[in-house]
């Protein structure tokens, strides 16, 4: 995927992340990369979680993490906290968060 397509950027100390989040989804996951109506790419992720208290923010940190083979602490949001559309920063290397993430969300086609 190239990087301009992707929902991530790289900066010098971590890796931006572009994600929709569907709170109380069925099951934890990362459902690929969407198009939002105004260009955007996003990475389409639920959780089990309801979004109260925190609690699917929380899910979804650990869903990063997890994935990411990241420490959970490495992984922040940076904004949307309320929001379904949220904006969340990996600590770290970004070359290998990158490639962690296009094998999470492979080009379609």
């Amino acid at each position: 995927m190239a990087e301009a397509d992707a929902p991530w950027t790289a900066e010098p100390d971590g890796v931006t992340l572009w994600i929709r989040l569907t709170p109380k989804g069925g099951r934890d996951g990362i459902d690929g990369v969407d198009v939002l109506a105004d260009g955007r790419a996003v990475l389409k992720a639920r959780v089990r979680a309801a979004p109260e208290d925190g609690r699917a923010n929380a899910a979804l940190i650990e869903l990063i993490a997890r994935a990411l083979a990241a420490p959970k602490k490495a992984v922040t949001i940076r904004s949307g906290d309320t929001s379904r559309l949220k904006k969340l920063f990996i600590a770290g290397d970004p070359a290998p968060i990158i490639d962690a993430l296009a094998r999470l969300a492979p080009t379609k086609g």
